[in-house]
């Protein structure tokens, strides 16, 4: 983890998609060398990529369809990623065709029955070749992408969920590795225990995992979506890293997080099997929240860089972890992330703006190219910056609002908001906090 400084944007904020190479450029010519994004895969209704139909599969509105199609490469990809795409490609047909969970699906095809699939795939064939067909024009693109990142000095930075949809390929044609019910529903699901910020805790929803039966057979599950990762990224954050050592499992029939309990994960013996594969993906640990002794001993023992988000720093403790003088090397420093609001957003909603200020040595008007120079200044190997706090942009420009559930996942930017200043400033810093 050399020194390097990112910004944070996931594709679909750009203006348009075609302007992916656009992007890298500017992320170079301002110095910048990680270009850190969310997950890519398909979402539902509600556009979050951490609620997708696959793990392994992209969002169809980031590929060019216009591309010319190469017919040995297609069948190559076709073959190459066969323990993925076909079961994608028939549940992405079923799915668009039937506009129902796939729990509530006829119980042959619930049940993935051989006659049942059979018929589908000849009923669906056509649709099922167009499914494949994105997928490569996608992978196929994103390489290209990549390569001419790399090129350039950039690595891409992308983001696995801890948890998958319920409704997903992932649960539907692997339900042995979630705990299920013979109908396909969960008998317990994911979320958080009350804390600070919610009474009643957080109820996500997900299925969990059946780690048992997964650690029986030496984690296939993640190698397989490790495997997919490791060709889309160059290093990856594994998100609540916390549910890796225990997670809150709530009945299912709980309508809040309330009745949960802590079960614990076989998360050394996972990252143990990881490292001893020939998957080679850099980890970043989201480690934030209410972090244990337990989990930060397991973050340490595979030698993980965590996360420190300054938006968190400022709650009158000197001892606050997420503060400039407390951070470490091996870490992540960002102002805020996805989840949190923009930092002038979050700058105008706080109370305490004077000890912010005078913490950062800084003026009220400065904001948020304070908080991003004090990120910058961090010890912090790396530090990323939110797009939208680059272009100084308030909380009508945030990308997702934790707890609503509609109107997220939406913020785009545009050119004209870069002006040349915000370039050549962005430029001096990087290259002054970057060596």
């Amino acid at each position: 983890m050399k020194r390097r400084t990112g910004i944070l944007l996931h594709p679909t904020s750009l203006p348009e998609i075609k302007d992916t190479y656009r992007f890298i450029d500017f992320l170079a010519d301002s110095g910048i060398s990680i270009w850190q994004i969310l997950p890519l895969g398909p979402p539902h209704h509600d556009l979050s990529p951490y609620n997708c139909q696959s793990v392994h599969a992209a969002n169809p509105a980031l590929i060019n369809l216009t591309s010319k199609v190469n017919k040995v490469a297609f069948e190559q990809f076709i073959e190459t990623q066969q323990y993925w795409l076909e079961d994608y490609a028939l549940f992405a047909a079923l799915h668009k065709k039937l506009q129902t969970g796939w729990w509530q699906w006829e119980p042959a095809l619930r049940d993935r029955q051989q006659q049942a699939l059979q018929n589908a795939r000849q009923n669906l064939a056509e649709q099922i070749q167009h499914h494949r067909l994105e997928q490569f024009l996608f992978f196929s693109q994103w390489q290209q992408l990549k390569q001419y990142a790399n090129q350039r000095g950039i690595l891409i930075f992308g983001d696995i969920p801890i948890f998958v949809a319920q409704d997903s390929v992932d649960v539907w044609a692997n339900r042995e590795n979630f705990l299920l019910d013979v109908q396909g529903q969960p008998t317990v699901v994911a979320g958080v225990p009350p804390d600070y910020f919610s009474a009643t805790g957080q109820r996500w929803g997900n299925p969990l995992y059946d780690w048992h039966y997964m650690q029986s057979n030496d984690f296939s599950w993640w190698k397989q979506r490790l495997k997919t990762a490791s060709i889309l990224y160059d290093v990856a954050r594994i998100d609540h890293f916390r549910g890796f050592e225990a997670c809150w499992t709530i009945p299912a029939a709980s309508k809040t997080a309330i009745d949960g309990e802590w079960i614990k994960a076989p998360g050394a013996a996972l990252f143990k099997s990881l490292e001893q594969s020939n998957i080679k993906l850099p980890l970043v640990a989201e480690d934030l929240g209410i972090i244990t002794d337990e989990v930060k001993a397991l973050r340490d023992q595979f030698a993980l860089p965590g996360m420190k988000i300054l938006q968190f720093a400022f709650d009158g403790n000197p001892d606050n972890p997420y503060l400039p003088h407390n951070h470490i090397e091996k870490c992540v420093v960002y102002t805020g992330t996805h989840d949190n609001n923009t930092t002038l957003g979050w700058f105008q909603e706080q109370a305490n703006q004077q000890y912010i200020c005078e913490y950062l040595n800084t003026t009220p008007d400065k904001m948020p190219w304070a908080l991003i120079e004090a990120a910058f200044k961090s010890k912090a190997n790396w530090a990323i910056i939110p797009m939208q706090d680059i272009l100084s942009l308030d909380a009508n420009h945030r990308m997702n609002t934790p707890g609503i559930a509609t109107g997220n996942w939406n913020w785009r930017f545009n050119w004209s908001q870069l002006s040349p200043e915000i370039n050549n400033k962005l430029r001096d810093l990087s290259y002054e906090h970057s060596n």
